[in-house]
């Protein structure tokens, strides 16, 4: 029997450019794989957002420059803009379907770990 559960990560940017957006969201993505023992295949969807400062470059396409998402449904929108919201962000929402065997494992990366100090790794 497989469960639905989801995994949250965020990162940031330093600046607003595709190729760091590349980066910051290939890193992410293979820190979530990585720390949860996934496969691509145990993924049925992943929901991005980005802040509204990050107009080059939308992260659903970055994700799927790394080569690894090819058959995974991939949806992207813009944050709500709260005053003193932390800037250059993007946060990713994994829905993994197969047995949660182990405690999903949350990913805050460079600045964003700030966002979730309850949820830093061990």
């Amino acid at each position: 029997m497989r469960n639905c559960f989801a995994i949250r990560g965020a990162t940031t940017v330093e600046m607003d450019s595709p190729a760091e957006m590349d980066e910051a969201v290939g890193e992410l993505f293979e820190e979530i794989l990585k720390r949860n023992n996934l496969d691509c295949e145990d993924i049925a969807y992943i929901f991005l957002s980005q802040t509204g400062d990050l107009k080059t470059k939308n992260a659903a396409t970055s994700l799927r420059k790394t080569g690894r998402c090819d058959n995974i449904p991939l949806f992207c929108v813009q944050e709500a803009e709260i005053t003193g919201m932390l800037p250059h962000v993007i946060r990713l929402m994994v829905v993994v379907g197969r047995p949660e065997t182990e405690k999903a494992k949350m990913v805050y990366l460079r600045r964003a770990a700030v966002l979730r100090p309850d949820l830093r790794a061990e």
